[in-house]
């Protein structure tokens, strides 16, 4: 068998496995829409669940919104710090160096049900804030900070040398080279992973179940007092979000409707989930083109 044909083969068995995952995955999204979105209406998602009659799954949907954007404002900021000091202050033989690497790699490959754990004995029982908004995004900080982190610092190294080179030949000090030359250049691959990872966090359960709880106080909207436990800005309320919520469902129900409320739920995620990773691709796409000074 000559090389072209060897050639030919593997470029087929690759199409073929690349055909097989893309199957896998629109099997599952179609299976998990078509059973659920006969049960999603307008009235489902902007009412409040009931334990007797189920309801719908506003407040849920809510507190996964809000959970994820607590949870940015205190990762994103970490990320970026760390991510710009790995990418261009650190030593890459140096002991501290390799010691953030390994604790990052670590972190990364923990199970979500050990952060969550983790978070309910630290967060909820030693710092004392209960199941809680703040309590469950402290967690997800846990859980999210390694990959925003390795995304920061993959955009910023992605950046050519020359820019770096450039930036220095014109007297720049290494911080102004990071800030005004690197970073803008980075910008579109870092908001692509932070939508990424806002597509994970949004659909996280296991961290949440011990740290931001599984009941919802009744939510008064008028009321945008954030220290009242009433109000749906409190950081100290406990919040059951949208995936919590189809995991109680599925567990723990006595509803008749369980099951539907679940599937509808379960296709409002996925939505969810898709517009975050389509939306990633089309601002990044859209971003890096202002950049550059590509065709819009």
């Amino acid at each position: 068998m000559n090389a072209k044909r060897i050639d030919k083969l593997a470029t087929g068995v690759l199409y073929v496995l690349s055909g097989i995952i893309v199957l896998i995955l629109a099997f599952l999204l179609l299976y998990i829409l078509i059973k659920g979105l006969p049960h999603v209406s307008w009235n489902f998602i902007t009412t409040a669940s009931n334990p007797l009659t189920g309801g719908g799954i506003a407040v849920q949907l809510f507190n996964s919104v809000y959970l994820l954007v607590v949870t940015l404002l205190i990762s994103f900021p970490l990320s970026l710090g760390a991510g710009i000091y790995l990418s261009e202050y650190a030593n890459q033989q140096h002991w501290l160096t390799n010691l953030i690497r390994t604790t990052i790699e670590v972190l990364s490959s923990l199970p979500s049900i050990v952060v969550g754990l983790f978070g309910m004995i630290l967060f909820v029982q030693q710092m004392g804030l209960g199941f809680s908004v703040l309590a469950g995004a402290l967690a997800l900080t846990v859980f999210n900070l390694p990959l925003m982190t390795r995304n920061v610092e993959e955009s910023l190294r992605s950046v050519s040398n020359i820019q770096r080179e450039g930036g220095l030949a014109l007297g720049f000090s290494t911080w102004e080279t990071t800030t005004t030359v690197i970073l803008p250049q980075a910008i579109p691959g870092i908001i692509t992973g932070v939508i990424l990872s806002s597509g994970r966090v949004f659909g996280e359960a296991a961290a949440l179940i011990y740290t931001a709880g599984q009941t919802n106080l009744p939510i008064d909207w008028a009321n945008w007092n954030p220290m009242s436990l009433t109000s749906p800005l409190s950081l100290f309320r406990p919040a059951e979000t949208l995936a919590v919520h189809i995991w109680a469902l599925n567990t723990e129900g006595t509803i008749s409707t369980a099951t539907q409320i679940s599937a509808g739920a379960g296709a409002v995620l996925v939505i969810f989930v898709l517009l975050f990773n389509l939306g990633s691709r089309f601002l990044g796409n859209r971003i890096h083109r202002k950049l550059t000074g590509g065709a819009k």
